[in-house]
């Protein structure tokens, strides 16, 4: 038999009166899909380098009346100090995605191959965590950071408070868990009938085939903590600390309209790149999250 049937026959795809609206269907979706997606970052973009005027006066135009002022980019990065807060960013994200890895593999890789007895307890556990609401978690978690049970340390404005907390996503968990149940058995029975043991499993035979999903967990880590707001905004009260997206309302206050949203096109346009650079790799993760086929 051939592939799966699509939204049209072959048959109805010969037919003129019925090819044409679906095309032009699809286009229009197209269209709107690329509005929807590309708009906002046009729009920032054309008005990071507009007058703060022609802004305030036709906020919806998609190109700057005046003259283009590129140097608003350049101003924004050195009167904003835009790099080193990137810099601090980028800092946060990698810590934060270091710390996801180590986390998520070893606790996947305990509930999913070792499969202790009290694994569907705790990953039952994990699961009902994603129902509740971060705000909900947000006192107790300071407070936790604030004063670390056991060592009783105080980790707030340190790095180690925006990269802990995240490092503990129940989501990446059971993402990369769920990988790791698709590999096939036999190749654990294998390794062990060589003699290997838990450790040489994981870091030889594991960890290589999980690369993809490893790439997603590091992309979904990044690009979540260089958005996140509140939580270093509670916890890195040191200026110098502060990632860009808590120093961007505070540059505001002191700078036109004009090079905040420089400032702001800069820094999202980090993330942005990083996700269209890699978004094969992601795409593919994704779907092989389902594991891997003997």
């Amino acid at each position: 038999m051939s592939g799966d049937r699509g939204a049209l026959s072959d048959s109805d795809r010969r037919l003129t009166r019925v090819r044409v609206p679906f095309v032009v269907g699809q286009v229009v979706v197209l269209i709107g899909l690329l509005i929807a997606g590309l708009g906002p970052l046009l729009w920032l973009l054309k008005a990071a380098i507009s007058p703060t005027q022609d802004s305030i006066r036709s906020p919806l135009a998609w190109f700057p009346s005046g003259q283009v002022q590129w140097g608003n980019l350049a101003t924004a990065w050195q009167q904003g100090h835009i790099g080193y807060y990137l810099g601090n960013t980028a800092m946060i994200a990698a810590g934060t995605a270091l710390a996801s890895l180590i986390v998520c593999t070893t606790a996947g890789y305990v509930l999913s191959v070792l499969r202790p007895r009290w694994g569907a307890v705790l990953s039952a556990g994990i699961l009902a965590t994603l129902f509740v609401p971060h705000i909900v978690s947000l006192v107790p978690l300071y407070l936790t950071v604030l004063k670390v049970p056991v060592v009783h340390a105080n980790l707030t404005n340190t790095f180690w408070a925006v990269w802990l907390p995240p490092a503990a996503s129940a989501f990446n968990v059971l993402i990369v868990k769920r990988f790791f149940d698709g590999i096939p058995r036999e190749y654990f029975e294998a390794a062990r009938i060589d003699g290997a043991g838990s450790i040489r499993v994981f870091t030889s035979l594991v960890l290589p085939l999980s690369r993809p999903i490893l790439g997603v967990v590091v992309l979904l880590s990044i690009i979540s903590s260089w958005k996140d707001y509140l939580w270093p905004l509670l916890v890195l009260t040191n200026p110098d600390l502060q990632p860009v997206s808590v120093a961007l309302p505070k540059i505001a206050k002191v700078t036109e309209l004009n090079i905040q949203l420089a400032g702001l096109f800069l820094a999202l346009l980090i993330p942005v790149l990083l996700f269209l650079v890699f978004q094969r790799a992601f795409l593919r993760g994704v779907g092989l999250s389902g594991g891997i086929k003997a």
